[in-house]
C-alpha cells in the first residue's frame, strides 16, 4: 500500500505577522495531511513589534527582535516565497508576487500589519523613513546611528506623530544617540493635534514630564507641509525644523492593495466576522492590524494578533478538513507597557500609570518569552525502522539523511569507478565522452556539447528549485566554453491533485523558460512523472564557437580563479536541521540562482582548463583537473570566498551528508584536522557552484577585474598550479596557510 499522502489543498499565508508566526509553530507540531502550506513575505524575517523600541534604544540586537521565517517555515514544512504580494485575484484564487508565476490557493490568510508611510506628504518618500514596516525602519535606523557614531551625520531626529508609538520611538532614539557619545543631540516630535491622546490622563502627564526631562521638543498642532533633505517645512510658515533623520509614526494605514481586491472594508481595512473570515469572501481570513473586526471593533495593537492565533489556527484547519469553526472573542481592554528609552517603563491600565525599572524587567520577560517560542523550536522525532525490517535498515535510517548539497549526489568513488568501466566506442563524431564536464559531439561543421543534471528538492519552493537547477545544469556547458542551445526537462512531481499538478508544472516550466531563454537556449521537450518527492532535471546542449575548454590542466605556472563563494552544501544541510540563519540561507540561494554566462564569456578565451564546482566540492573538482597531468596546487586560505554563515556553521562541526565521501576520496591528496573548518569547506558539495578556471598568471588580475564588472563580485584568485615536488610535497593538493 502506498503510504505517501497526496496533496489536495493549498493554504497560503500572506505576511509573517504575529498571528501567522504562532500558527506556523502550531502547524509544525501538528500539520494537516494533504495540505501544502505557502508563506509569502517580503523578507526572511518578521520583526516582533514589542521589542522594536528596545532595539532602537540599543537594548536588543537585531536578531533579538526578528522571527526567522526560514527556520519557522522549515519547521512547519511550508514553502517560503520571498516577495511582497501586490494583488489577489479572487476569481482565479491566486496570489500575485512580482517576478514569479501566480500562486494558487484554496484558503488564503492575510496578516501583513500596517504601514505608517505618508504617500501624500511631499518629500516623505525621498527623505523620510516610515516606522512601519518595522524591519526596513530598523535597518535604516541602524545605518543612521552608525553614521552619527562615525561623525558623518548630525544627531538630529524628527518624529512625525505624537501618539504612544511616536513618543516611545523618540525616547528610544534619544537614548541610543546618547550612547554614541555624540554632542548636540536634537529629538523632536511633531503632531497635527495634541500629543498622547491614546492614553489615560495620568500616563499622559507622566510621559510629558519625561519628555521635558529628556529635552525632547513636542511641536503640537503643527501641520507638516514638506519633508526636505534638511528636515521639515511647516504649512503655517513657522521656521523649518532641521533633522537628519525623519520618521513617520502618525497613525497606521492599511496597505493600498488590500482595498483593491473587492473585499468589504472600513477605511481600507477588510472587515472580518467573528471567525476571522472576510465578510465578503469565505475563502479569505485576515488577522492582526490589517483587519477590521466589524463584530467588535478594537484599536490597532499587537496583543490582538497574538490572541487571535489559536482561533485562526482552529478555523483554518476547520475549513480545510470540513469541521465547525470557532468564534473569536477579543478582550475589552489590555495593559500597555510603554518604554521610556532607558530600562524603565510606564504602565497604562484602566487609568493607572505606575512606572519604574521593575515594569521594564517585566516587559522584557514577556517579550523574551514570546520570542523564545521561535528560537527554541521543539525537535522533531527521527523516523524509526519498521518492525521486522531487514538487517541494516535501522543503521541506515540512523545516519544523517541526504541533504540538499548538490541534490544529494552519490559520492565520488562509486561514480569514478562506474565511469572508468564504461565501454569506449570508436565513433569519430564523439570527440569527448564521459569524464569531462560535457560530451563533445561533432555533426558536420557543427561542434556541440551535451550534459545532464537533476536535483532532488532542497527547497519547498518549486520556482527557486527550478531556477537553481537550471543554473546548475548550465554550469557544464559554460565550463566547456559553449553557448547554451537546447534543453530537455525531466520533472518528477510528488503526488497531488490534478489541479495542483498543473499549477506546479506551470510554475516550474515558466521559471525554466525564463532562465534558459535569458541565456539564448530553448526548451524543446522533456518528460514528467509522479514520485515521492520533487525532482527537477535538465539535459542541455551547447554550441562551441571554437575549441572546447578542457577540464584537465596542461601545465604548471597558472593561477586559479573561482567565480562564486563556497559553503552552499553546509548551509543547505544546516537549514534542514533548523540551524541556518534565514538571511544567510536566502543570500546563498539568491546567488546560486544567478547566471554565470557572462563570467564564462570572460574566462573562456583565456582559460587553459575550466570546470564547475558541484557535488565533489572545490578540492574534489580541482583534483580532477590536476590528476591527468600529475600536477599540484596551492590554495591561499585568506583568498577563499565563502557564503556568509558557512564558516560559522563549519566551525560548529556541521557537515553536508556528502562530505565524508568527498573527504575519503581525497585521502593522501588533501589532509587536514577535523577542527579545520576552512579546509572542511573545500570538500563541501556545491549546488550551482562557481566556475573554477586555470589561467595564465599574467592575465589573472585583469580577468578578475573583468569578472567583477560582469556580475561576479565574489570572484577571487584562490591559488596557483605548481609542479609536483619530492617526498611529502608530492601530494596532488596542498593548502598554504597565509595570514
Amino acid at each position: 500500500m502506498d503510504s505517501i499522502i497526496p496533496l489536495t489543498k493549498e493554504l497560503v499565508f500572506i505576511g509573517g505577522g504575529h498571528a501567522h508566526a504562532l500558527v506556523l509553530r502550531k502547524w509544525g507540531m501538528k500539520p494537516v495531511p494533504g495540505v501544502r502550506l505557502t508563506l509569502v513575505n517580503p523578507g526572511p524575517t518578521a520583526p516582533y513589534s514589542g521589542m522594536l523600541p528596545g532595539h532602537i534604544a540599543g537594548h536588543y540586537t537585531r536578531d533579538d527582535l526578528m522571527i526567522d521565517l526560514v527556520r519557522l517555515a522549515r519547521f512547519a514544512n511550508a514553502r517560503l516565497v520571498v516577495g511582497a504580494a501586490t494583488h489577489v485575484d479572487r476569481s482565479a484564487k491566486t496570489v500575485h508576487v512580482p517576478g514569479r508565476p501566480p500562486i494558487p490557493y484554496d484558503v488564503l490568510s492575510i496578516d501583513i500589519g500596517v504601514t505608517s508611510a505618508m504617500p501624500d506628504l511631499p518629500g516623505f518618500a525621498a527623505h523620510a523613513v516610515a516606522a512601519k514596516p518595522l524591519d526596513s525602519f530598523a535597518t535604516q535606523w541602524d545605518a543612521f546611528v552608525a553614521k552619527v557614531a562615525a561623525g558623518t551625520a548630525q544627531p538630529a531626529v524628527a518624529v512625525i506623530g505624537g501618539g504612544v508609538a511616536g513618543v516611545e520611538l523618540a525616547m528610544a532614539m534619544r537614548h541610543r544617540l546618547r550612547s554614541t557619545g555624540a554632542q548636540g543631540i536634537s529629538v523632536s516630535i511633531v503632531d497635527a493635534g495634541a500629543a498622547l491622546q491614546g492614553v489615560s490622563p495620568s500616563v499622559r502627564a507622566r510621559l510629558h514630564r519625561q519628555l521635558d526631562r529628556d529635552g525632547i521638543a513636542v511641536h503640537a498642532h503643527a501641520q507638516v507641509a514638506e519633508v526636505t533633505a534638511l528636515g521639515l517645512r511647516f504649512a503655517d510658515g513657522q521656521p523649518p525644523l532641521e533633522a537628519s533623520f525623519v520618521t513617520g509614526a502618525a497613525g497606521a494605514r492599511p496597505h493600498g492593495w488590500l482595498s483593491e481586491i473587492g473585499l468589504d472594508h472600513v477605511d481600507g481595512y477588510p472587515v472580518v466576522d467573528h471567525t476571522l473570515r472576510s465578510v465578503t469572501d469565505p475563502a479569505i481570513f485576515l488577522s492582526g492590524d490589517c483587519a477590521h473586526m466589524g463584530f467588535a471593533p478594537r484599536p490597532k495593537a499587537g496583543v490582538f494578533a497574538v490572541r487571535q492565533a489559536p482561533t485562526l489556527d482552529w478555523n483554518l484547519r476547520a475549513d480545510l478538513i470540513g469541521q465547525q469553526r470557532k468564534r473569536y472573542r477579543p478582550q475589552r481592554s489590555f495593559l500597555k507597557l510603554i518604554s521610556l528609552g532607558d530600562t524603565r517603563a510606564v504602565a497604562d491600565w484602566r487609568g493607572f500609570g505606575p512606572s519604574g525599572a521593575g515594569l521594564w524587567r517585566w516587559k522584557d520577560r514577556i517579550d523574551r518569552r514570546f520570542m523564545a517560542q521561535f528560537a527554541e523550536l521543539p525537535p522533531m522525532p527521527a523516523p524509526r525502522a519498521p518492525a521486522n525490517a531487514a538487517k541494516g535498515v535501522a543503521q541506515r535510517m540512523g545516519q544523517q539523511p541526504p541533504c540538499g548539497g548538490c541534490g544529494a549526489k552519490l559520492g565520488p568513488a562509486p561514480l569514478r569507478d562506474m565511469v572508468s568501466a564504461l565501454p569506449r566506442t570508436a565513433r569519430d563524431d564523439v570527440l569527448a565522452g564521459s569524464g569531462d564536464d560535457a560530451a563533445v559531439l561533432r555533426m558536420g561543421a557543427v561542434t556541440q556539447v551535451l550534459s545532464t543534471d537533476h536535483l532532488r528538492g532542497f527547497t519547498l519552493d518549486p520556482a527557486t528549485q527550478t531556477r537553481i537547477t537550471a543554473i546548475h545544469a548550465l554550469g557544464d556547458v559554460w565550463a566547456m566554453g559553449a553557448a547554451p542551445q537546447g534543453v530537455l526537462a525531466s520533472i518528477i512531481l510528488p503526488r497531488q491533485s490534478e489541479r495542483m499538478q498543473a499549477a506546479s508544472l506551470r510554475e516550474i516550466m515558466a521559471t525554466a523558460a525564463e532562465v534558459f531563454g535569458a541565456e539564448g537556449a530553448e526548451i524543446v521537450g522533456g518528460h514528467s512523472s509522479e514520485g515521492s518527492e520533487l525532482t527537477i532535471g535538465f539535459t542541455v546542449t551547447g554550441l562551441l564557437p571554437d575549441r572546447a575548454v578542457p577540464k584537465a590542466i596542461p601545465h604548471d605556472g597558472l593561477s586559479l580563479i573561482l567565480t562564486r563563494p563556497l559553503g552552499a552544501g553546509t548551509l543547505l544541510a544546516a537549514e534542514m536541521q533548523g540551524r541556518a540563519r534565514g538571511e544567510d540561507l536566502l543570500n546563498a540561494l539568491e546567488q546560486m540562482g544567478q547566471s554565470q554566462g557572462n563570467a564564462a564569456a570572460v574566462l573562456a578565451p583565456d582559460a587553459l582548463a575550466m570546470t564547475d564546482v558541484t557535488g565533489f566540492g572545490l578540492a574534489g573538482h580541482l583534483w580532477e583537473m590536476l590528476a591527468p597531468s600529475g600536477l599540484c596546487a596551492t590554495l591561499h586560505r585568506d583568498a577563499l570566498p565563502f557564503y556568509p554563515g558557512a564558516e560559522t556553521l563549519a566551525q560548529q562541526g556541521l557537515r553536508a551528508s556528502l562530505f565524508p565521501a568527498n573527504r575519503a576520496a581525497l585521502a593522501g591528496v588533501l589532509e587536514f584536522a577535523d577542527t579545520d573548518a576552512t579546509a572542511a569547506l573545500l570538500c563541501d558539495p556545491q549546488t550551482a557552484g562557481g566556475l573554477l578556471a586555470a589561467v595564465p598568471s599574467t592575465r589573472a588580475a585583469s580577468l578578475l577585474q573583468a569578472l567583477h564588472g560582469a556580475g561576479a563580485p565574489h570572484a577571487a584568485i584562490i591559488g596557483d598550479v605548481r609542479a609536483p615536488g619530492k617526498g611529502a610535497a608530492a601530494q596532488a593538493l596542498s593548502i598554504t596557510l597565509e595570514d
